[in-house]
């Protein structure tokens, strides 16, 4: 007679099919299931600890824009496959139609606190926010647009690196969009650069961390290459924290740690030491006009 019985999946009953899909997340800081109407309703950040999940464009671009300033740029610019990468074509349509856009980045113009900006939103979901030709198009459209109308370029980065199915191509954006930077600084105009997680390669090595200001969300990872390739090619041992945004504030690299709620108002704040906002918009006049005339006599 056996004593003990091996149980199965099966012995516990049928998985409860009244359970959505879909509408819950475990947390990627405390572990903690959430809701994802209470994690939209919160910008992605955990009310339970603080972790910031990656934020979709839209949301971001919401999020810092002026109500009703928001017009977007180069919507129509579609990556082509110049080399010739098997299957390439298909994981671009497949990545359009996952998240609804057409490239890694959204650019356009817009108000953040009357301050007059171009907006660059780099979106994870695509491709792993890796930068092509036409990511490094945009990147440099949108700070070329600010020198020319004389805004505060803002970008907002989050990406895997150059991407490898444009080759050299991909790697000509870093020294594109530098140049342009270069050009914008020599303007005497504004230009910050907010590093989410994750922030690496080729997208670090040129316009992310050229910022006039460079500031970073909560516990972002940014660097060059991952850590294990730091790793195995220096043979050391990594210090507590690397790559982290605490550890590249403690080494210079960051300006400032600042959370997802505060960095609207942050940077109303600073682009009004670096430049000047537009006047407020005139009070509505009430009464007739005969009222008015009637008072001024």
């Amino acid at each position: 007679m056996a004593f003990f019985r091996k149980f199965s999946l099966g012995n516990f009953g049928e998985k409860k099919k009244d359970m959505p899909e879909g509408q819950w997340r475990q947390c990627g800081g405390c572990k903690a299931m959430l809701h994802e109407l209470e994690l939209s309703g919160n910008l992605q950040v955990c009310p339970k600890c603080g972790h910031h999940h990656p934020l979709d464009s839209g949301s971001r671009v919401a999020s810092l824009i002026d109500g009703g300033t928001w017009e977007p740029m180069d919507e129509g610019l579609r990556t082509e496959n110049p080399l010739g990468f098997k299957a390439y074509k298909e994981k671009v349509e497949a990545n359009v139609k996952k998240t609804g856009i057409n490239e890694a980045i959204v650019t356009g113009r817009g108000l953040l606190k009357r301050h007059p900006v171009t907006l660059g939103v780099m979106d994870f979901r695509f491709q792993g926010a890796s930068m092509g030709s036409v990511v490094g198009e945009k990147v440099t459209r949108a700070i070329e647009t600010a020198t020319m109308e004389r805004r505060a370029c803002v970008i907002v980065s989050a990406s895997g690196g150059a991407r490898m199915h444009e080759g050299i191509l991909s790697l000509m954006q870093m020294a594109k969009t530098s140049g342009a930077l270069a050009l914008h600084h020599e303007a005497g105009l504004p230009f910050i650069s907010i590093l989410t997680h994750p922030t690496f390669g080729g997208t670090t090595a040129s316009f992310a961390t050229l910022g006039d200001l460079i500031l970073a969300e909560p516990k972002s990872i940014i660097g060059f290459a991952g850590p294990v390739v730091i790793r195995e090619t220096t043979h050391q041992k990594l210090p507590p924290g690397f790559q982290t945004a605490e550890f590249m504030l403690e080494h210079g690299l960051v300006d400032r740690i600042v959370d997802r709620h505060a960095l609207r108002d942050m940077l109303g704040q600073f682009l009004g030491y670096l430049m000047p906002a537009l006047p407020p918009e005139p009070e509505p006049v009430t009464g007739s006009v005969g009222e008015e005339a009637a008072v001024e006599v």
